[in-house]
């Protein structure tokens, strides 16, 4: 009866630490959406205010610009382009751009690393049991990183969210980091180009490059629809 008892006891054990891992990763991701709700009210309103907000901070505003994009990715608050777009402003396509890549490293493999750990209960913290239901194709995808790229290089498909999700799957960290940055540029570059332009106050050539971004977004999203949709088809099929 004894070794039952240990087993029983180190079981309880788990779960205890499991729930109580839950609930701290849950209160700090709250505050951090209040912080980041209080902060985005006081320089969301333009690429100036963010880019003063930044200067503000003195040589530590690169800093600043970079935990912002981490938290943001984190805790998926507001679209990243925002973000991005202000950083591009603040700091130049190419250094903004390099900021952008670094946050969104940092915080890509913070989450992966915390799904790795904590698992699905993590997850439904951030997406639902719906989403997380039809996602579930990406686990059983032979050709996992080649569909982890295409993912994240689409436009306007979620892919904050898509980060929690990966951490559930086989991939390797350092395979999702290499394939996700990479896939990642051409918005990061787009939304920092359009940033920059602002900044130069070339106006319509910044509108332009949004109104092409928004469409390849709209796009991007009605073939990730699509995509999602094939795939769940097929697993059921099969």
């Amino acid at each position: 009866m004894k070794p039952i008892d240990e087993s029983a006891r180190y079981q309880k054990r788990r779960r205890f630490m499991a729930l109580g891992s839950v609930v701290i990763v849950a209160a700090v991701f709250g505050w951090l959406t209040y912080f980041l709700t209080k902060q985005f009210l006081v320089f969301n309103k333009s690429p100036e205010g963010f880019k003063a907000f930044v200067e503000g901070y003195g040589w530590k505003g690169r800093f600043v610009a970079l935990g912002i994009q981490v938290l943001q990715v984190i805790v998926s608050l507001i679209p990243g382009e925002v973000v991005e777009v202000g950083i591009g402003y603040t700091f130049g396509a190419v250094e903004g751009t390099l900021l952008c890549m670094a946050g969104v490293a940092i915080a890509s493999s913070l989450v992966f690393l915390l799904v790795k750990r904590l698992g699905i209960r993590l997850v439904e913290l951030f997406i639902s049991r719906e989403k997380i239901n039809e996602l579930r194709f990406i686990n059983s995808e032979k050709k996992l990183k080649r569909l982890i790229f295409i993912l994240f290089f689409i436009p306007g498909t979620p892919k904050d969210l898509l980060t929690y999700f990966v951490g559930l799957t086989r991939i390797k960290l350092h395979e999702f980091l290499i394939i996700s940055l990479i896939a990642r540029i051409p918005s990061l570059v787009s939304s920092t180009i359009g940033g920059n332009l602002i900044q130069q106050e070339s106006y319509w050539s910044a509108v332009l490059l949004f109104v092409i971004t928004g469409i390849v977004s709209l796009l991007g999203m009605l073939a990730y629809n699509r995509i999602v949709n094939f795939r769940n088809g097929k697993k059921a099929e099969e």
